[in-house]
């Protein structure tokens, strides 16, 4: 069965309005939400960058159906993995069978300015992040751990309040090496629309593939994505709203090395409209959208997670609701 969720931008609003964009995304029968989890946002002009972790607690409380997540959340530099392993642990007790800890290996935007930290180069993430993961899982099934890793140590550490089925972790890639340790090791595996299709169809799918093999594993797990979507009756609109998110438009080594939100929006803020618009399915038909998500659909994902980039969530979700969601699960299941 195909799932459609609603992405919760913490970059874009703050954690009021988008507690209401979100308890209304259930009753119009989206199946998930997912809140990104930054420090800072990708501009600084207007921007918010409200807590992931407190917003999804009071999300839980406020709603009964929706299952519920980062986005992705870093569990090697602001966060300790033994905080992070109680807060899901927390969250896992509060809403069985809702909560999904989404998990990445981050960008110095989020890391370097709370932290002071020299940003690493990707091979240092890549260790701490399977480090910090292989901590969070004994926490969840052991009492008193000290662990003793390369980068992380505790010692008779214990997380009391912890759910029976431990929370699903989700882990986002970009590139093969990560797709394939999804594979491996993770009960889902999350990735970003919008980019060349042969990335998704030769590299990231079959190294989850491959992962999956590799430990043996014949349970499959889940192909969630974002899909970046701007949808309205009005294309101007439709193709302007995407200017909000100009920096997804930016080189992958922009996006993941330049800390200061500030230049991340002078770097932004050369690009036209008709460039930041690239990465984002926009039309104003549903049966455009359907049969461009069908693609995604046809190379295994069944999550669909969906990012609208205009200022007017409320517009977008009930008109997605209303036009094309019905249209998904007709074609779908």
């Amino acid at each position: 069965m195909i799932r459609l969720g609603y992405k919760a931008s913490a970059e874009q609003f703050g954690p009021n309005k988008l507690l209401e964009f979100s308890i209304l995304a259930e009753s119009l029968g989206y199946d998930s939400v997912f809140v990104s989890d930054h420090f800072q946002s990708w501009k600084h002009t207007g921007a918010h960058s409200p807590f992931s972790l407190a917003w999804l607690g009071v999300l839980g409380a406020k709603t009964s159906r929706v299952v519920m997540g980062t986005s992705v959340l870093t569990p090697t530099f602001r966060y300790h993995p033994s905080v992070v392993a109680q807060a899901f642990g927390t969250l896992g007790c509060m809403f069985p069978g809702r909560i999904i800890l989404g998990a990445g290996t981050g960008e110095s935007l989020n890391e370097v300015p709370a932290t002071g930290i020299q940003w690493p180069e990707f091979k240092e993430r890549f260790a701490r992040f399977r480090e910090a993961l292989t901590l969070i899982r004994r926490l969840w099934r052991e009492q008193r751990v000290s662990f003793e890793g390369e980068y992380y140590r505790t010692r008779h550490a214990t997380i009391y309040d912890r759910p029976e089925t431990p929370v699903p972790i989700y882990v986002a890639a970009a590139g093969a090496v990560v797709a394939k340790y999804a594979g491996r090791t993770a009960e889902g595996f999350i990735c970003t629309s919008g980019k060349a299709p042969e990335l998704y169809r030769d590299t990231l799918l079959p190294n989850v593939t491959a992962g999956l093999q590799a430990a043996g594993r014949s349970d499959g797990i889940d192909h969630m994505i974002e899909m970046k979507v701007s949808f309205d009756t009005d294309a101007a609109r439709a193709t302007e709203d995407t200017r909000h998110w100009a920096a997804l438009a930016l080189a992958p080594e922009q996006k993941t090395s330049v800390e200061d939100p500030l230049e991340m929006e002078r770097l932004a803020g050369k690009l036209p409209a008709s460039e930041t618009a690239k990465r984002w399915i926009v039309s104003t038909d549903p049966e455009e959208h359907v049969e461009r998500l069908r693609e995604y659909v046809e190379l295994g994902f069944r999550h669909l997670v969906f990012h609208a980039p205009g200022p007017d969530q409320e517009r977008f979700l009930r008109l997605y609701a209303k036009e094309v969601l019905p249209r998904l699960r007709a074609r779908f299941g």
